[in-house]
């Protein structure tokens, strides 16, 4: 009797403890809905002011649509330095007990926001004025050349064309004088967000960007030790084959060449050093319908985009290019400076792949999940078909060769996308180095720093009795801080989702001249596997959920290292 008694009594205490689990479960989630909603509210329109106001600024210039960009960006940021807001994010998170998955998501990428934001509004004001008056200096620049005021894109060109070297220096030199004019605002710049990051627990905001982006900050170190050791030996052959070429054609020795030689302002990109001209198959082109054409092929409409977009020179506009979803609703616009060559084919089809991307996520879901998985698996989108430029099967499906010619360049415009991608891949080696090495200490000889790297990775010679802040004229360690390491986790994405689609969809072992082009179910994959889920699936989940496996370096060294 007395054993039943016990074993009633202990029945009833697990009931009672359930039940005030289940209570206690369910009074936290009408909290975090009913905070959800307050959110909702504030941060949705006011996102939509600022995006519109930073777009805004972006094609003007002006010192007035930059100071309006800068005050609703403030006004922005500030909703997610609440004290209160945070401690109930954190409470709710503390307890563990969130068994809603999209509620437990939402919550999830709620707190990372809140809590890079848990620092004094004075100092958030101070970080964002420097951040948009550095920008600011950086649209407004034009390299001064011989007495001629040169756009970045007349920069390029002329570092692609002339086989001047007194020229190419002076023009490379020019584009390097932004430097000293924003090098020290940069590094003080750096020193704020530091403190914001120790502030808030982290070691530095290197490391506070990318744990609060879901990523390891050793997990990404490792993997890019391992992509070094993957390409280094390749890239080491191609380096001395575009020496060779470099050297004939400007009637130097290999030993001469310097960085003003390598046809790009950072050698970010291949020099042209292989018997096919890509640029000549779009001298003569409508790159924008071309774009169009492409996109709709696969039934991924951007017509609403190109009406929104930007897509042409203007005096004052940023010259740079980029995609912005101004409601989380479908508004979807590109900025781009547009001419036909094949760098601009290139980048609107890669700008566009970012657009079908935010256009394409569920509109169901909750307003905090609908952007990408991740960033960079946004940019294995936009890398996944800005690759098609130099794809002669993509050229030939869009009308621009014949069969004939295809085979004719086929090797060759393999060799080209071969040798970019294996030029970007060092080149990204020394960004994500050098950024993380400038937050762990900003005070050291950042100069040398920028040069030793870039003679590791890079393997250019740095030139003699050169002291200047040339690593400061790359825009993005000012206005994408710790970010450019994504760029090459989205080239590695986007060759797995080119293997999965070309294995499954396609039905083919040709992995390396796919176009996709008219295959539409290639089109409803991504939407349904990749865009559609948004931000609610973590991004290693997503990826598994769409290929079969989590990110993997495999298929980029399949298809550009062996």
């Amino acid at each position: 009797m007395k054993r039943t008694i016990n074993l009633l009594l202990s029945l009833i205490a697990v009931v009672l403890i359930t039940s005030g689990c289940g209570n206690k479960n369910e009074k936290m989630e009408k909290e975090l809905k009913a905070f959800i909603a307050s959110w909702e509210s504030r941060v949705e329109p006011l996102q939509k002011a600022a995006y519109e106001a930073y777009w805004n600024a972006s094609i003007s210039g002006k010192d007035e649509d930059y100071a309006r960009s800068e005050e609703l960006q403030f006004q922005l940021n500030s909703i997610y330095t609440n004290k209160d807001d945070f401690a109930l994010l954190k409470r709710i998170k503390d307890a563990g007990v969130m068994n809603d998955t999209l509620l437990k998501r939402q919550l999830d990428v709620l707190y990372s926001a809140y809590l890079g934001n848990q620092i004094d509004t004075t100092l958030l004001a101070k970080r964002i004025k420097m951040e948009v008056e550095i920008e600011k200096k950086y649209s407004n620049f034009r390299a001064d050349v011989d007495g001629k005021k040169l756009s970045d894109n007349e920069i390029e060109e002329l570092l692609k064309t002339s086989v001047n070297s007194t020229e190419l220096k002076a023009a490379w030199e020019g584009h390097k004088k932004i430097g000293p004019v924003v090098a020290n605002d940069i590094i003080e710049l750096v020193k704020v967000r530091n403190e914001i990051a120790k502030q808030l627990g982290f070691k530095n905001y290197h490391a506070m960007s990318l744990e609060l982006s879901e990523q390891n900050p050793d997990d990404i170190s490792a993997l890019f030790d391992e992509l070094d050791n993957l390409t280094r030996d390749a890239f080491t052959g191609l380096k001395d084959e575009i020496d060779t070429y470099l050297a004939n054609r400007l009637k130097i020795n290999k030993d001469q060449l310097m960085p003003w030689h390598y046809q790009n302002r950072f050698f970010q990109e291949a020099p042209a050093i292989y018997s096919v001209d890509l640029d000549k198959y779009y001298k003569e082109q409508n790159i924008e319908k071309l774009t169009t054409d492409y996109y709709t092929s696969i039934g991924l409409d951007i017509s609403d985009m190109l009406a929104n977009s930007d897509l042409y020179e203007k005096p004052g506009k940023n010259q740079h290019a980029y995609c912005i979803d101004i409601d989380n609703k479908g508004d979807v616009r590109i900025l781009c400076n547009i001419k036909p060559n094949y760098n601009w084919m290139n980048t609107m089809m890669h700008e566009f792949g970012h657009g079908v991307y935010d256009k394409y996520i569920d509109r169901n879901l909750p307003f905090s999940l609908r952007n990408p998985s991740h960033t960079f698996t946004t940019e294995a989108i936009a890398m996944l078909f800005g690759r098609m430029g130099a794809n002669p099967q993509w050229m030939q499906d869009m009308g621009l060769i014949d069969s004939t010619e295809k085979t004719k360049i086929a090797i060759e415009s393999f060799r080209v996308l071969r040798l970019e991608q294996l030029t970007f891949s060092r080149w990204a080696q020394v960004m994500y180095r050098f950024e993380k090495s400038l937050y762990e200490n900003p005070d050291q000889d950042l100069n040398t720093l920028w040069w030793d790297l870039v003679e590791k990775y890079q393997m250019i010679k740095r030139p003699a009795d050169r002291n200047e802040p040339d690593w400061a004229s790359k825009i993005h360690i000012a206005t994408s801080p710790c970010y450019y390491h994504n760029y090459l986790l989205g080239e590695l994405l986007a060759s797995q989702l080119n293997h999965y689609i070309t294995a499954n969809i396609v039905k083919s072992d040709d992995f390396r001249n796919q176009s996709f082009f008219g295959n539409k179910e290639a089109g409803s994959y991504l939407t349904d596997k990749v865009f559609m889920p948004g931000a609610s699936l973590y991004w290693n989940d997503m990826i598994e959920q769409a290929t079969g496996e989590k990110l993997t370096a495999r298929y980029y060294a399949d298809q550009f290292v062996n």
